[in-house]
């Protein structure tokens, strides 16, 4: 009875549409048809790919690729492939967190010793504050730089991030050019994301370390975005201090490693291709390029900090684009 019923609702409902006169336009069959059979093609082709590299896998005692772990061919007509990529010497770019064209050597020739000395109130606030912050860094981590350097990297990425985004919705609302700023500091943050994928590998955090990197960060974030907001020139010079403290402790980092406190193990194969590093590099090589990058980083915020001291804004003066 419930079906009768059910199936009288249905014929009432679809069958002015089923005996309607209007028929199925040829075109619209004929795309219907090319787009079944282009996903079945993908589908095959996808099953081809997953058949052969676990054919691969099998040869090779199950070692895949490191470097996309999961990566897998996405099914989908709108055409969007993954680029295939190859090196310099033809053998095929495992990385897609980052492209050759992003990879660079590290400047090591900059001065490391420079810095900036606090004459006024903000800048005094802003030394003050980032001296105050290395207490309890220095008693929580003692002598730990592998975790150091990993848990203060997931902290020094974010202002790149936050200025970046701030000079990009202010260059949308006031309708004007940022100078180059917005990429440089994006610039800044990838960079030291880029180090955090490094130093991963050397160190894996704890689950209480995880958890301190969600409240440092949550509480930093939104500290620096209001900061940033308030005065920018106070919150570069605070990233321009912050940037000191951690060539100092990459120093220390490099004093520990020779002194063989530390072990000197390979370097990250992610660092050897990031900084175009020799393949026979070490992890004092990858501190030694990661300290000269915290230095750009501190000569760039200091610049910034200066162009507003002077009165002025950051699209004013061109921005150290790929200033590595």
């Amino acid at each position: 009875m419930m079906m009768s019923r059910y199936g009288t609702k249905v014929m009432v409902t679809a069958g002015p549409r089923l005996s309607s006169s209007r028929a199925v336009s040829p075109n619209c069959l004929l795309k219907s048809r090319v787009l079944a059979r282009d996903f079945s093609k993908m589908t095959f082709e996808k099953k081809k790919k997953t058949e052969d590299n676990q054919s691969e896998k099998g040869s090779s005692g199950g070692k895949g690729d490191q470097g996309n772990k999961g990566e897998q061919l996405v099914v989908s007509y709108w055409g969007v492939k993954p680029m295939k990529i190859t090196k310099d010497d033809g053998t095929e770019w495992k990385w897609s967190c980052f492209r050759p064209w992003e990879t660079y050597k590290a400047d090591l020739t900059i001065d490391l010793k420079k810095h900036h000395v606090p004459s006024t109130l903000p800048d005094k606030l802003a030394y003050w504050t980032v001296k105050s912050l290395r207490w309890p860094t220095d008693l929580f981590f003692q002598r730990r730089y592998g975790c150091r350097a990993m848990m203060l990297e997931t902290v020094a990425a974010v202002p790149g991030m936050v200025g970046g985004m701030l000079v990009h919705c202010k260059s949308l609302r006031r309708f004007e050019q940022s100078g180059g700023w917005i990429k440089a500091l994006l610039e800044e943050a990838e960079n030291e994301r880029m180090h955090l994928m490094t130093f991963m590998e050397v160190a894996k955090p704890n689950w209480y370390e995880r958890a301190l990197v969600i409240a440092v960060q949550g509480v930093f974030f939104n500290a620096y975005f209001l900061g940033y907001i308030i005065s920018p020139k106070f919150a570069h010079r605070m990233v321009g201090y912050l940037e000191e403290e951690a060539i100092h402790s990459y120093t220390e980092f490099l004093k520990e490693l020779d002194n063989g406190n530390i072990e000197n193990v390979p370097a990250p194969a992610i660092a050897i291709d990031y900084w175009r590093l020799p393949a026979d590099a070490t992890l004092r090589d990858v501190v030694m390029v990661v300290r000269a990058d915290e230095a750009h980083h501190r000569d760039v915020n200091h610049y910034a900090s200066d162009i507003h001291y002077q009165g002025r804004e950051l699209k004013e003066a061109p921005a150290p684009i790929g200033y590595h």
